[in-house]
């Protein structure tokens, strides 16, 4: 509205000569003062089409809350996160490495997140677990002066994000797996001293490094949701949000019985079964008429003398009725 003067700035993140606890780093101006654009309704559309178990609890941020400095218990997480492969609860060799790196997740760029959740995918697809040496060997997480964390590899990697809104479109997520809260000081992954290409190259069951180049090449497609439920990082079922969200379709009406034909009504114990012909003989057309059936017809005088019926045709009415 118009006349509305501008949030005042939370004083826990104003900035201040004081340097930041050991451990901990100053993310760039940009990324202390953006405010988050999410929404109750693009958290209800998070949770539904990335497949968000019930018992992760999200929050979205108020117009105060920053990304670096989430609430406490929560990990700030941004919508890239989810586009590169992110899901919850985060997959083990994940958690690893960012304990070991001493970062946060929204920290990771999506380059850094898509290698990452790209060569787990790979590695449980070959039926190993990637380490934070397999992934040192692979490539090197940098950081940039503000705490950025990047992947960077000799091996043609092809992950790119054309979204530039990853600093705007965070949320919060309750920390149940003791990832890193706030932003972090970048420590370099252990020096891969024991891993060879030659271990790598047998690990992921390739023929050779050219082969590997290729996966590597390809990563993208260790990122897609069917690959992502095939090895275990999303769960689409049981438990999932996205289970009880997922529109209704339309249940189909099971096939119309065979008609049967009416079962005969039983005869009455009561009643026992009369002839037609008794009953007919029973009927009384007209009580006001002399007693009649169809066995027995009453034809009145006046229509027997009519001076139409010649005496012939009376008599032989008369002869076939009788």
């Amino acid at each position: 509205m118009s006349g509305d003067r501008p949030l005042p700035r939370d004083p826990a993140i104003r900035g201040d000569p004081v340097a930041p606890h050991d451990g901990e780093q100053r993310p760039n101006k940009e990324v202390d003062v953006s405010a988050s654009t999410v929404t109750n309704d693009f958290m209800f559309l998070f949770r539904k089409n990335y497949y968000f178990p019930n018992d992760v609890k999200t929050m979205v941020p108020r117009r105060s809350d920053r990304a670096n400095l989430p609430p406490a218990g929560y990990v700030t997480v941004s919508e890239a996160h989810l586009r590169a492969g992110l899901r919850f609860p985060p997959p083990t060799e994940l958690i690893e490495v960012l304990q070991w790196c001493g970062v946060s997740i929204f920290q990771l760029s999506f380059r850094a997140m898509s290698v990452a959740m790209g060569l787990i995918a790979l590695f449980r697809d070959r039926g190993a677990t990637m380490t934070p040496e397999h992934l040192s060997r692979m490539g090197k997480f940098t950081s940039d002066t503000s705490g950025r964390v990047t992947f960077r590899s000799k091996l043609d990697v092809r992950t790119r994000d054309s979204s530039k809104n990853w600093i705007n479109t965070f949320f919060f997520v309750k920390n149940d797996w003791g990832l890193i809260e706030k932003w972090g000081k970048m420590r370099d992954l252990p020096s891969p001293l024991h891993v060879s290409e030659e271990d790598i190259i047998r690990i992921l069951k390739v023929s050779d490094l050219e082969h590997l180049l290729f996966e590597v090449r390809h990563m993208s497609k260790y990122t897609e949701e069917e690959f992502l439920f095939k090895v275990g990082i999303s769960f689409h079922t049981g438990r999932s949000d996205a289970r009880k969200l997922k529109p209704t379709s339309r249940i189909p009406e099971p096939p119309a019985p065979a008609s049967k034909a009416a079962p005969k009504r039983p005869a009455r114990v009561d009643d026992p079964p009369i002839s037609k012909k008794k009953r007919l003989e029973e009927t009384n057309t007209d009580k006001t008429l002399p007693d009649s059936s169809p066995a027995k017809l009453h034809i009145p005088d006046d229509v027997m003398n009519h001076q139409c019926l010649g005496h012939n045709k009376t008599s032989n009415l008369v002869s076939n009725i009788s």
